[in-house]
């Protein structure tokens, strides 16, 4: 009887301690995997660290389009004859920086696709202050849009990749080194869904 007690308490043992390995083993691995995707990533994303948790791809990235996702324009009249796409737009003001105001343009499609867009006296370029996409047919400098497969929209950060380490992404943000600038690509199965712009700029 002993004997058999002894065999049971060493075999919850070794299961206590294979499920803690097991744990720890996955934790690193998940930060392994992101920092092989590093080793990845195309170097004109100059990519500088990489995040994954759950579902969830963030990529952290000093490349200039991540801040200007639609691309470097001196006027929106200039962008929207460039894309020849039919956008209905809104005007507004919204403070800046609480010492003045900046009339922003809300541009929308029919499909409540929308960017919001104002000049900037400063960079002498239009800012792109937030967006939500769903139109296939609005596409983003770096060629993604909504429709696209999963594989090809990784595909423009990266060379090449394991696709084990991806399987589970669902959500893909790349960030600007700052953190003032987001694109957010969510898919739905293997294809993507929506695109989203976020921006940390100081209006309300």
């Amino acid at each position: 009887m002993k004997k058999i007690l002894t065999i049971a308490a060493l075999m919850l043992c070794g299961t206590v301690a294979f499920s803690q390995q097991t744990s720890f083993t996955g934790n690193v691995s998940s930060r392994a995997k992101a920092m092989r995707m590093m080793n990845f990533g195309r170097e004109e994303y100059m990519i500088k660290d990489i995040k994954v948790y759950t579902d969830t791809m963030t990529v952290y990235s000093l490349s200039n389009q991540v801040i200007y996702p639609l691309g470097e324009w001196e006027s929106m009249e200039q962008y929207i004859t460039d894309n020849q796409l039919h956008w209905y737009r809104e005007s507004d003001y919204r403070k800046f920086f609480d010492s003045m105001e900046v009339s922003v343009n809300r541009m929308k499609r029919l499909d409540d696709s929308y960017l919001d867009m104002f000049y900037s006296i400063w960079t002498r370029k239009v800012e792109v202050l937030g967006g939500r996409i769903n139109d296939p047919e609005v596409v983003l400098s770096n060629g993604i849009r909504v429709g696209m497969l999963k594989d090809d929209v990784l595909k423009v950060f990266f060379k090449k990749y394991p696709k084990s380490y991806t399987a589970d992404v669902q959500v893909l943000k790349v960030i600007s080194g700052a953190g003032e600038v987001a694109e957010i690509y969510t898919f739905k199965g293997q294809k993507l869904r929506h695109i989203k712009i976020e921006t940390a700029y100081k209006y309300y």
